[in-house]
């Protein structure tokens, strides 16, 4: 006499992880296909704005070497913008921050 199949218990019925849960999947092979194209799918959506995230870069390199040539500070740009994306309560607390750091060191 042979013993339960492989994967049942002696009742005959499937064990798996959950134990009393059903198996969902029935046909793994559409299931792994499914979520190769859906990876796939993923993958090439990342590189699509890879590409455009890096095409914008090159365009803000651009624009800031335009506004040195005509004589402004882009490191002083850069910061304002950074500043911009702030609200006034953030911008006032870092500036209180940095006022007193500059205090502790002797630097105003």
């Amino acid at each position: 006499m042979t013993g339960p199949a492989r994967g049942s218990t002696p009742n005959g019925s499937k064990n798996n992880r959950m134990g009393a849960e059903p198996m969902l999947d029935t046909n793994p092979i559409a299931t792994e296909s499914v979520a190769a194209d859906q990876l796939k799918s993923f993958i090439e959506r990342i590189e699509r704005l890879e590409e455009e995230k890096a095409g914008l870069a090159g365009d803000l390199r651009e624009v800031y070497a335009e506004a040195k040539g005509n004589g402004f500070d882009t490191k002083a740009m850069r910061r304002i913008v950074a500043m911009r994306k702030k609200d006034f309560a953030e911008r006032r607390e870092e500036e209180a921050i940095l006022d007193l750091y500059m205090q502790a060191l002797g630097m105003t």
